[in-house]
This record gives structure tokens, C-alpha cells and sequence, in this order.
């Protein structure tokens, strides 16, 4: 029983090595602007599929973070580049 304890602790450890070591791929986001409304919201680049339905624009380039990109959408509504 305690082989199999031991055993189960190092697959355990080379698991969290390994999971630690392999750097995290974060997908980039994007600010879109719905044409009809004016409305903004942030796009995850990591979804398989188009916003639907398909009358928007892209306003921005791949933002690395979703905070980061909630901060280019406020600074658009600030200027009035985008409505609510």
C-alpha cells in the first residue's frame, strides 16, 4: 500500500512540473461594435465561432488580457466611439 501511496504522490509532482513549465497560451481579445446599436462589447478570439449575427466591426488589435481589453472598451466609451 505504500508503493502505491509513493507512486501516486511522484505522478502527482512530474504532473504540476509539467503543468508549471508549459507556458500558457492566452488567446487575444478584441473590442467589437455592433453596427445597427453602437454597442461594444469584448470578443474572445478563443471561441470557435463568429459573433452572430454578423453586422459587426472590429475596433481593435488582439489585446493579450480581458482587463486589458475592458480598459480599451472604456476608454472607446469615454470617447464616445462606442454607445453602452
Amino acid at each position: 500500500m505504500r508503493r502505491i501511496s509513493l507512486l501516486c504522490t511522484a505522478a502527482g509532482l512530474v504532473a504540476t512540473a509539467l503543468a508549471v513549465a508549459t507556458p500558457v497560451k492566452a488567446d487575444p481579445f478584441r473590442v467589437i461594435r455592433w453596427d445597427g446599436t453602437g454597442f461594444c462589447q469584448v470578443w474572445d478570439e478563443g471561441i470557435p465561432t463568429q459573433p452572430w449575427p454578423s453586422d459587426y466591426r472590429v475596433m481593435t488589435k488582439p489585446v493579450h488580457t480581458f482587463a486589458a481589453a475592458l480598459a480599451v472598451k472604456d476608454h472607446m466609451l469615454r470617447h464616445h466611439h462606442c454607445t453602452f
